[in-house]
């Protein structure tokens, strides 16, 4: 089966959207915006998807399914990615695969190898791969008490640089790992981000009194 894929990615500084066509003989990625902006996920993102669009020369009824990095992520970023692919999923009626962000770039990895992104907070997202499939995370922590005992590192480029292992090319999320990064053996289920930790704004109800 051959499907007409749009991929969305917010859960970096990376906005990213791409048009793939995915089927039997693989992945071929007919067009990608991207934005690096870790401002500017809202305001970059449908335009990138509208520009993406143009570029593949299709239209939006055209597409078969939509694929969103579900994170992890800061919680501002994933809500405006996920909640953008739903709505794409709900007005086009296809189905919506929500994929862990780490994943689509891990995929693109060879060996043992360790993808970290920024977490904030002097931490970073973290998760291990072996063949480019996860066998470990995702996790947050401090990059001193990442388990560091991979062949290789890749992911953000600052974080990266955290780490004394040889550098792997895949710094963000791209389209075509995002849709590599389905099990589309597998019915999609509810979206679910990724936040590994709660956000850092508090509720009303929280704040009293502390």
């Amino acid at each position: 089966m051959t499907r007409l894929v749009l991929a969305i990615d917010t859960a970096t500084p990376a906005v990213t959207a791409g048009v793939v066509r995915h089927g039997p003989s693989g992945v071929e990625v007919l067009a990608e915006r991207v934005t690096l902006d870790a401002r500017a996920h809202a305001e970059q993102l449908t335009p990138n998807v509208l520009g993406a669009m143009a570029d593949a020369d299709v239209a939006m009824a055209d597409l078969d399914a939509v694929v969103v990095g579900c994170g992890p992520g800061p919680f501002t970023g994933l809500r405006v990615g996920m909640a953008t692919a739903a709505a794409y999923g709900h007005a086009l009626d296809v189905p919506v695969y929500g994929v862990c962000s780490l994943d689509a770039i891990g995929v693109d990895t060879s060996g043992e190898a360790l993808v970290v992104t920024d977490a904030r907070r002097r931490e970073v997202y973290w998760a291990r791969y072996r063949g480019g499939v996860r066998v470990a995370g995702p996790a947050v922590a401090a990059p001193a008490d990442v388990p560091a005992d991979a062949a290789a590192v890749a992911g953000s480029p600052d974080h990266v640089a955290l780490f004394d292992l040889p550098r792997l090319a895949p710094s963000y999320p791209t389209a075509s790992g995002l849709v590599r990064a389905v099990d589309w053996s597998t019915e999609p289920v509810a979206l679910v981000p990724l936040y590994l930790r709660r956000p850092d704004a508090k509720p009303a109800s929280e704040r009293v009194g502390s």
